[in-house]
């Protein structure tokens, strides 16, 4: 599966992670796309943003939360 295409993560679309402090020092966010999903880091929002198929979250997110 491509996720190569050149659909963005709009701003509205970012999810902050629940185990992110509330002193912002360590956030991570989630954005999902139509064929996976993108990854950032929530101080530097127009920084880059790591893009992985929806499987190989899945199976992230799966051996996490074990």
């Amino acid at each position: 599966m491509d996720i190569s295409t050149t659909e963005l993560a709009s701003q509205s679309t970012w999810y902050k992670s629940s185990y992110s402090g509330g002193g912002g020092n360590s956030c991570v966010e989630i954005a999902r796309l139509s064929k996976g999903v993108e990854i950032r880091d929530s101080k530097d929002a127009a920084g880059p943003a790591l893009r992985v198929q929806a499987s190989a979250w899945a199976a992230f997110v799966g051996f996490v939360i074990r």
